[in-house]
């Protein structure tokens, strides 16, 4: 039974070329004459792409993740040619959320996609990806939210400390156009199958690329992950999504996704013992597949169950090969669970690693523990009332710790405590 299942559609078009100035508009800021190299102006000089868009800090071109709050924290989105590690939550809830908000983003934007899994088809994954949220109802949904959120005493115009007006309020990030970068989704909703069908995707179903009497034989790599890894170059090269041989049609975007990578499902034993047989074979997978992102116009989401992985020597490596890492911390079963500090929230989300693109070195995050929550309809994130409440005791510490502050003076201490 074949694994690649390719719908029928281009996968969209790459936008409007700018219109030539005629020669009455010529300026005396444009050049009259032809160009020494003889060469023809009429054209744009960057091919753009439907959904993308340069960074302001280097100039990489980036993607969306499908969550625009999450394309904030890591400095507007994610790069062309890198690779996302997201660290699942115990029970994999919300990890595969943001798993399919990658891949619906793609189907919007009309980017080629490339599902991987183990355990689940990758024609099932499509069927269950949400719906896109358009201008008029994403604005009904925030509008509603703050409704609901306001208080009497947040009609209450309070004096801060400059500290915390430097804070993203990251739940201010209101919707989009569909036209724009980035768009919301209704996580009660499926997408409709007049996207899927206009789509262009590929499937990698581990069971049907490797038989069950399949003798696997010792190598440094599991036969899964060769696998995969063929499938993916196979579909770089032929496609035109390498860099050296550029497309000869309309230049597009190849959206990977794979799930619960090195979990016993794809047969590697690190979740299992803590030296394996296969310890080192995930990390050399990254490594090869970061490779090929790289001379590609193609960005990778990874799903990993990292809380499983014993040897923890074998994470830092793993972290390293990663350009990007996110972990997610699910309250269910746990004492926070109970916690009024984090009784508005369903868990938390780390920003572990930003990439290093055009830099020495590597790029840490300003806002610390963020809180995420699942609505009715919208995942959001937000800075948890702990990290307020932490930052308010550092701030009267501090002062008091700088300014020597004394007995007369902790009552005023304590008032500012309190308005703050």
């Amino acid at each position: 039974m074949a694994a690649v299942a390719t719908c029928g559609g281009d996968a969209g078009s790459a936008g409007s070329a700018v219109a030539t100035a005629s020669k009455s508009n010529v300026t005396s800021f444009q050049r009259r004459g032809p160009r020494a190299s003889g060469t023809n102006d009429s054209g744009p000089r960057l091919v753009s792409i439907t959904g993308t868009r340069p960074s302001v800090r280097n100039g990489q071109l980036l993607v969306s993740t499908g969550l625009p709050a999450l394309d904030q924290l890591l400095g507007g989105g994610l790069a062309v040619g890198t690779v996302l590690l997201i660290e699942e939550d115990k029970y994999n809830i919300y990890s595969s959320l943001l798993f399919k908000y990658f891949l619906a983003e793609g189907i919007v934007n009309g980017h080629t996609l490339l599902v991987a899994s183990a355990n689940e088809d990758p024609a099932n994954i499509l069927q269950e990806l949400p719906a896109p949220l358009l201008d008029d109802n994403c604005k009904k949904e925030f509008d509603e939210d703050v409704y609901n959120r306001k208080t009497p005493e947040s009609n209450i115009k309070m004096k801060i400390a400059w500290r915390y007006q430097l804070l993203p309020k990251m739940e201010q990030i209101g919707p989009v156009s569909s036209s724009r970068f980035g768009h919301y989704y209704d996580a009660s909703k499926r997408i409709p199958q007049e996207l899927i069908e206009a789509s262009k995707w590929h499937g990698f179903f581990l069971p049907e690329k490797i038989p069950s009497t399949l003798k696997v034989e010792p190598c440094s790599l599991t036969h899964g992950y060769i696998k995969l890894l063929q499938f993916i170059q196979n579909i770089i090269y032929e496609e035109g999504f390498d860099g050296s041989n550029p497309q000869k049609k309309q230049k597009n975007i190849l959206r990977i996704g794979i799930q619960n990578l090195g979990s016993p499902l794809w047969g590697d034993d690190i979740c299992c013992t803590e030296n394996g047989d296969s310890s080192h074979s995930l990390t050399k997978f990254l490594y090869v597949l970061r490779g090929l992102l790289r001379t590609s116009l193609s960005v990778c989401i990874i799903t990993m169950p990292t809380h499983l992985i014993q040897n923890k020597a074998v994470i830092a490596h793993i972290t390293n090969l990663s350009d990007i890492v996110v972990g997610l911390e699910s309250f269910i079963g746990s004492e926070r669970e109970t916690n009024p500090l984090y009784k508005d929230y369903h868990g938390l989300i780390h920003i572990r690693q930003i990439p290093r693109l055009n830099n020495l070195v590597c790029d840490e995050s300003d806002v610390k523990d963020l809180g995420f929550k699942l609505k009715r309809k919208l995942f959001t994130i937000e800075l948890s009332s702990y990290s307020l409440q932490s930052q308010k005791y550092f701030l009267s510490h501090h002062l008091q710790r700088k300014f020597s502050i004394k007995e007369p003076y902790f009552k005023e201490l304590h008032t500012l405590k309190k308005i703050y």
